[in-house]
């Protein structure tokens, strides 16, 4: 799976870690954060199932294959400015369309975000039950286990982190890496 994310600030890391002792009670805690700007499919179609989305399955044929995507995303970004982010408090998806629930997730606000979303959605459509109308911008930090720790959680205060979007990151969840960065504006 492809998608672009937002790179996450430091500050944002360690308001997780933080709250890290009061994660404990979920069934899994997300080591690596990350905040989805919009998911680009296992063959970077979005779920379109483009005929050129032949995306291979080893390193070195995804790596020969990332130049048709990057070109992909890089049109469809083109002139979109930088925005601004805000982790304004702690939320959870007590059924999640996919997984385990409850997730709980600091909840992100920016309308920037929001409109980058959109703007990719005619190239890579959306993914049903989680973008389009669905998406929630939000950094995961741990699922599974019983709702009202989740309800619990999501009760905690928070410091705000507020920052500026200057880049995307293309990352491929396969390899754990990533294949491309888009300074903002594009």
């Amino acid at each position: 799976m492809y998608s672009l994310n937002v790179p996450v600030p430091g500050e944002v890391s360690r308001l997780a870690e933080e709250l890290r002792p009061a994660l404990l009670a979920f069934e899994r805690i997300r080591e690596r954060h990350s905040l989805v700007c919009k998911r680009l499919g296992d063959d970077g179609t979005g779920g379109r199932g483009r005929s050129d989305a032949n995306w291979g399955t080893s390193r070195d044929e995804r790596r020969r294959d990332v130049p048709r995507l990057r070109e992909r995303v890089r049109e469809a970004l083109a002139g979109a400015p930088a925005f601004e982010a805000r982790v304004a408090g702690i939320d959870y998806f007590p059924n999640p369309p996919l997984g385990e629930g409850p997730v709980a997730y600091l909840a992100v606000e920016s309308p920037g975000l929001r409109r980058v979303h959109r703007r990719l959605l005619p190239e890579f459509s959306a993914v049903e039950a989680f973008e389009g109308d669905d998406y929630v911008p939000h950094v995961t930090l741990a699922r599974g286990g019983d709702v009202a720790d989740a309800r619990r959680l999501a009760d905690r205060e928070v410091e705000p982190v507020t920052w500026t979007v200057d880049r995307l990151d293309v990352w491929d969840a396969k390899y754990e890496e990533s294949v491309a960065t888009f300074p903002l504006p594009a």
